[in-house]
């Protein structure tokens, strides 16, 4: 009795949809228009053949309605008008089906189970469509965030890529290039802090480290979000730099990461690698550092480990306090008398190469060095 009223009823229903759904106002043309007449009469088709048949196969049916739900989301459109469209076509399909069974005086109860049977079946379709609309966004998101890893991967690359090349990564990820970007380099184990971040930070996830590029780093209130993320966890942010200078952010941030692996450095929260100047330069080619070291100290050798211990202490302290024995004293937490013999014993060992300027600078970077060590 319902099946063949269905072509009129779906013109019907479209009609209806398209004065009380705006989003579905337009002219219904192309592929979007056959779509729409499609899932009307599949909606239509398959709730007479279930009416005929309750326990035959729903899969396939169930399928054109996520797939519509997919093709509302690249559409960019949200699930609300879908709905909506649904709601319509239940009420349009209701009062005719309810015609129809009044007509043939199949009687209240079956009236009942029609209207019933009506609303759970577009409640069905809606949930399909919904299921389709979530896939289809959880894939464009997914996306996106692949996108933007490569634009990150890309910026901190060595030699680094073309202006364009960038630029094009970007227009992709649908990433707007900022003004200025700082690195923030932080370990593996520490990966969840990419969600923390502020969103328009794009992550490169490396393999034992993760690098995000901040935009406007220097911005209000732009330190504070990125110590919240981190939530106490150490991690080194590199100089604000312009975008096409990212990968100079980079470098500098994981060689700052590396001293703090390496203990050089403090490693507590967030390390600002641009306050960390000198022993990025003190330490950035180490086997240089080794061969001054070797150089410089070797009045030293015949000592026993213990005295070059105590004497490199006493020269360094002398250096810093410009020779004065009080204040070596009290810095090494020895009497005045032990640090004269001390220095004493380094003017045996080192004798004039203590006035020479170059020579106590080079002194200093050594056993600076030592001492962070």
């Amino acid at each position: 009795m319902l099946r063949p009223g269905i072509p009129q009823l779906s013109d019907e229903i479209i009609h209806a949809i398209r004065d009380g759904v705006p989003a579905y106002s337009g002219p219904l043309e192309g592929a979007f228009g056959a779509g729409v007449r499609v899932g009307v009469e599949q909606a239509l088709i398959q709730f007479v053949d279930l009416v005929e048949k309750p326990d035959r196969d729903r899969s396939a049916g169930r399928e054109v309605y996520v797939r519509i739900g997919r093709g509302e989301a690249r559409a960019g459109r949200t699930m609300e008008a879908l709905l909506a469209a649904y709601r319509v076509g239940a009420r349009v399909a209701w009062r005719r089906v309810a015609e129809a069974a009044r007509a043939a005086e199949l009687g209240e109860e079956i009236l009942a189970r029609l209207a019933e049977s009506i609303f759970a079946y577009i409640d069905e379709l809606s949930a399909a469509s919904a299921e389709g609309h979530a896939q289809e966004q959880a894939a464009a998101a997914g996306e996106a965030q692949r996108s933007r890893r490569r634009l990150a991967t890309l910026m901190i690359q060595s030699p680094p890529p073309s202006q364009a090349a960038v630029e094009d990564a970007a227009r992709e990820a649908g990433w707007p290039l900022p003004g200025s970007l700082a690195a923030l380099v932080w370990r593996e184990s520490e990966r969840r802090i990419a969600v923390r971040l502020p969103p328009d930070t794009i992550v490169a996830p490396l393999d034992d480290a993760s690098c995000a590029l901040v935009p406007d780093p220097e911005g209000p209130g732009r330190r504070r979000e990125v110590e919240v993320a981190l939530g106490g966890h150490r991690a080194v942010i590199g100089p604000a730099v312009p975008w096409q200078q990212a990968a100079v952010s980079a470098r500098r941030a994981f060689a700052a990461d590396k001293l703090l692996e390496e203990g050089v450095m403090p490693a507590n929260g967030l390390v600002v690698a641009n306050e960390q100047l000198a022993a990025l330069i003190l330490h950035a080619d180490r086997g240089l550092l080794d061969d001054l070291a070797l150089q410089r100290l070797a009045p030293l050798a015949d000592e026993t480990e213990s005295s070059r211990e105590r004497l490199g202490k006493t020269l360094l302290a002398w250096l810093d306090h410009q020779g004065k024995v009080p204040e070596i004293a009290a810095a090494l937490h020895v009497h005045p008398q032990t640090v004269r013999y001390r220095l004493g014993r380094l003017r045996e060992c080192f004798g004039s190469a203590l006035d020479d300027p170059e020579h106590r600078f080079e002194l200093a970077l050594v056993l600076r060095a030592r001492s962070r060590a």
